[in-house]
């Protein structure tokens, strides 16, 4: 009996400018591994026909954390709040969602990956949180990054509220942009009590969800984190 096939998962890769190199952090890898997948970091190419050979050869992708979106992608100049940014990423994954989306594969966006999304798709980011949109909610923490550091609103009627089967979550923080406005063909499914919405998903794609968290950091003690990628690979 011929043995089943595990989902083949690709995840854009980090760029490093400094020390001219592409890098990975190994939780993405290792989440995706611990609920059954076979995870590859994709090269950093904006190549249609390369990236169009691994979006057939794929299961599914996964949009990692990294460098600012670009402001440009979403109609609006860079200030001094922006950080820095990877305009090579920005184009490979605006052809690699495409692509994604247009063959229905499964999509994770984490951190970068929520806003990324958003900003693809037509919404717009806050270009630094403390500035432009203060709270007392805490979105940068310092070490222990496994460990949450603010609460979530899980929405009712949503893919992750049926998941989790909870109406609150904790999670870990470390981001200085996020959503502004949520782009028109996204649907939030968690928000911080500062009105921050925290995960997403599209209506009417096997599965294109997005979280400002990271379960990469968690998932080794967090039983919601490992689920959020068994959802994943189980889409994949």
């Amino acid at each position: 009996m011929q043995k089943k096939k595990r989902p083949l998962i690709g995840i854009v890769p980090l760029m490093d400018y400094q020390r001219a190199s592409y890098w990975m952090l190994p939780g993405y890898m290792q989440g995706i591994e611990q609920a059954g997948g076979i995870p590859i970091m994709l090269p950093l190419t904006d190549d249609e026909a390369a990236l169009a050979q691994l979006a057939d050869n794929c299961d599914g992708f996964l949009f990692t954390g990294g460098q600012d979106v670009t402001p440009a992608l979403y109609g609006e100049p860079a200030t001094e709040l922006c950080g820095e940014t990877s305009p090579e990423r920005d184009k490979m994954e605006s052809k690699l969602l495409a692509l994604a989306r247009e063959l229905d594969k499964p999509v994770l966006g984490i951190c970068r990956g929520i806003q990324f999304l958003n900003a693809a798709l037509g919404g717009t980011l806050w270009q630094d949180l403390p500035v432009q949109n203060p709270s007392e909610v805490n979105h940068h923490q310092t070490g222990a990054y496994e460990a949450p550091i603010h609460m979530v609103q899980l929405l009712p009627g949503t893919p992750l509220t049926d998941l989790l089967h909870k109406e609150t979550l904790p999670v870990n923080s470390y981001h200085h942009q996020a959503i502004r406005v949520l782009a028109p063909e996204l649907v939030p499914m968690a928000q911080a009590s500062d009105g921050i919405i925290e995960a997403v998903y599209e209506p009417g794609r096997r599965f294109v969800w997005a979280v400002q968290w990271h379960p990469e950091f968690s998932y080794k003690v967090n039983a919601d984190s490992r689920k959020i990628f068994a959802a994943f690979v189980g889409a994949c």
